[in-house]
């Protein structure tokens, strides 16, 4: 597994196997490859199983649970308010990126005025020497 800055998470060969978890703060697309080397019989059938999970989703609620000695509803309400900081973090980063956006937008309608504008009075000129 591969993370978008091109940091190897997790690389292991012949592999018959198994499973892995990891944990990361980057944001971003993760790269996960896997091939079948030359020795594999192809007569046989290879099969991958993906479990992917992100975000709150991937947490281990039950090592939680048996850590912190909580069960039922405590749990119930432990994996809500994992919910609940999770949006509270999606808003924080989408109103970052929506007042990014709004930045450019300005900057870029500002530039369009002042082109605007100049061809504006490039046109106003050309029907000033056409006219005399």
């Amino acid at each position: 597994v591969t993370s978008p800055y091109g940091n190897n998470l997790h690389h292991q060969q012949n592999v018959t196997h198994g499973q892995f978890a990891f944990t990361t703060i980057e944001g971003g697309n993760y790269l996960a490859c896997f091939w079948i080397d030359g020795n594999h019989p192809r007569s046989k059938g290879v099969t991958v199983s993906l479990d992917w999970r992100t975000g709150i989703a991937a947490k281990d609620w039950e090592s939680v649970a048996r850590k912190e000695k909580i069960e039922g509803i405590e749990l119930e309400l432990r994996k809500l308010e994992g919910i609940v900081e999770a949006i509270g973090e999606n808003l924080i980063y989408l109103k970052s990126s929506f007042s990014s956006a709004i930045s450019v937008l300005e900057d870029v309608l500002s530039k369009e005025e002042a082109y605007l504008d100049f061809a504006s009075q490039c046109c106003k000129s050309d029907r000033g020497l056409i006219t005399s």
